[in-house]
């Protein structure tokens, strides 16, 4: 149970960084700031679009669609035994989602503010990271093979006969089986 709900902390960790950059970007230079000479810096912009500034000026459009999707997706974890790495991923994408999802329907853009220098790249926030990051932590899970389960012992393959038995119609007792052919010839 405490497990269950720790998870839960990871979206909501993403969603306070994420609004934390936001609101400090906003007091960014307009030329922006480098952190790394060559390689990544910040310059503060406002996308109306989803990833790329695709659909630009349809924020409750889109913000409508993220929160149908959000809401879907926390129903569909809420009870889902998933291994943990998945929900973790899965989880990021939600903080990440709810993050932008906040933008669009509380100032009807999504400010970016994260800039790679070194090759032609759209400027991104914490949450764009999280939702990618998540992306590739879930496929990742995804695509690696199931952890067998553990080798049976005397033990565990003994109660395992014993709470088959009953439902599988075989009596761990031969004596107390019933006589099939007792049972052809009077029935």
């Amino acid at each position: 149970m405490k497990k269950k709900l720790l998870i839960w902390l990871v979206p909501v960790l993403v969603f306070a960084a994420d609004r934390v950059t936001k609101v400090r970007a906003a007091s960014l230079p307009p030329e922006g700031k480098v952190l790394i000479p060559g390689v990544l810096g910040l310059r503060y912009t406002e996308n109306t679009g989803i990833a790329f500034s695709l659909l630009s000026g349809a924020p409750w459009l889109l913000g409508v669609l993220s929160l149908a999707i959000v809401v879907a997706g926390v129903i569909w974890l809420h009870n889902k035994p998933l291994r943990p790495s998945l929900r973790f991923g899965l989880m990021l994408m939600l903080g990440g989602a709810v993050g932008n999802m906040y933008d669009r329907f509380f100032t009807g853009f999504v400010p970016d503010m994260i800039e790679v220098l070194f090759t032609k790249f759209a400027v991104f926030n914490v949450a764009d990271a999280c939702l990618t990051i998540g992306c590739c932590v879930a496929m990742l899970a995804l695509l690696a093979p199931k952890q067998p389960k553990a080798p049976a012992t005397p033990e565990t393959t003994a109660a395992q006969d014993a709470s088959a038995a009953p439902d599988a119609g075989i009596s761990p007792d031969p004596a107390a089986a019933p006589d099939r052919n007792q049972e052809d010839e009077n029935g």
